[in-house]
């Protein structure tokens, strides 16, 4: 019997999303946080954003949540590389996460990056 590990998400940005990133893999395990711009029940797609930034959220796997434009919203999934380049997350788990203080968000994510950088490059510390 083939065992199947699912991977925690790595925590990242949308602005980390670009195709030059290191986050930026086929099958890389996520968790974005994004304000929904679009939805479309009849294709299951979402459209997050991020200031300048977007991605598009595959949502056909998730149950029980319900879409409303303008709210923020956190998934944790896989990246799909669509032909062109373009990045889908396949959704696993979602949730509406409004009244976040996204930029309290957005440092929290660089110092915990910082914390990484400096204990796992140098673990006596």
């Amino acid at each position: 019997m083939a065992s199947f590990e699912i991977k925690s998400g790595a925590l990242v940005s949308l602005q980390d999303l670009c195709p030059s990133s290191p986050f930026f893999k086929q099958g890389a395990s996520l968790r974005i946080i994004g304000k929904l711009r679009e939805y479309s029940s009849e294709t299951g797609l979402a459209i997050v954003i991020d200031g300048n930034d977007i991605l598009k959220v595959s949502t056909e796997h998730l149950r029980d949540l319900t879409f409303q434009v303008g709210s923020v919203y956190q998934f944790i999934g896989e990246l799909l590389i669509q032909p062109d380049n373009e990045g889908v997350l396949q959704a696993r788990v979602g949730r509406n996460v409004d009244g976040i203080d996204l930029n309290l968000y957005h440092q929290s994510v660089l110092l915990l990056r910082q914390f990484q950088a400096n204990h796992l490059s140098n673990p006596a510390t």
